[in-house]
């Protein structure tokens, strides 16, 4: 296993040591007849890196990309779909192919069946060659709840009450952030050949130590990063306050060798 964990002292320095993570993994990741495959997830902490991403969009190759979740029951372009979340915040300012880009349907007809077909689709490409991934502060990844199967491929899940209000910022109302997603699941998250993990905050803090020094646990989520081989995690503004300090290498961050 691979886990190299940074503390940034800026958000902007946390989206460029990300960007190097990402870019260097899609370059490595180019082959004859076949497009790198990068894995978006939406939401406040990889926000930093998709800006750092716009400012470098001319270092990124041409690619193929799958986000990681959508609500279920939102009407076609609803502004807070995570297809139109995708499109406005990674998909038009990193100049990227719109057809190139795929998100769960969370208007299809029967969404289990969608689930299987979005990680048929991931296969064809040949897989997700680094997944960006932030982090619930219930130890989340995309909506994978407590208690998720490490095994759990793209499928329905029931969002907790907890998500629920922490999502309720983007609405109007916490009547209006739906009840259902169509999320990949842990283990379609953990075949991606690498993943880059960006938390920000102290609100994360336990969570994050939780993943990366607690016990391999359904009930963390998260915790599945320790089992990956390839596993870049970034912290900001306290995200990494609880995580013992033999786990931190700030000299990594400041060589931009991440």
């Amino acid at each position: 296993m691979t886990l190299q964990i940074h503390l940034a002292p800026s958000l902007d320095e946390l989206g460029e040591a990300a960007a190097n993570a990402v870019l260097a993994r899609l370059h490595d990741a180019m082959r004859p007849g076949r497009l790198p495959v990068l894995g978006i997830a939406t939401g406040s902490s990889p926000l930093p890196l998709y800006q750092a991403l716009a400012r470098r969009r001319d270092e990124l190759p041409q690619l193929r990309a799958f986000a990681l979740d959508e609500y279920l029951g939102l009407p076609a372009g609803h502004p807070e779909s995570y297809a139109e979340v995708v499109r406005r915040e990674v998909v038009e300012p990193l100049g990227l192919d719109g057809e190139c880009i795929a998100v769960p349907d969370g208007a299809a007809a029967d969404p289990e069946h969608a689930g299987a077909e979005y990680d048929a689709a991931i296969a064809a490409a040949g897989g997700v060659d680094v997944q960006i991934l932030g982090i619930g502060s219930n130890g989340h990844l995309a909506f994978n709840e407590p208690g998720s199967a490490l095994d759990s491929r793209t499928r329905v899940v029931q969002l907790t009450e907890s998500t629920r209000q922490a999502n309720a910022r983007f609405f109007s109302s916490l009547q209006e952030v739906p009840t259902h997603a169509l999320t990949q699941g842990l283990g379609t998250i953990f075949a991606a050949r690498s993943l880059v993990l960006l938390a920000i905050g102290a609100s994360k803090a336990q969570a994050v130590a939780a993943a990366l020094q607690g016990p391999v646990t359904p009930e963390v989520p998260a915790s599945i990063l320790q089992l990956h081989p390839d596993v870049t995690v970034l912290l900001a503004d306290g995200a990494g306050a609880e995580l013992s300090p033999e786990l931190l290498d700030p000299e990594l961050l400041k060589s931009g060798t991440v």
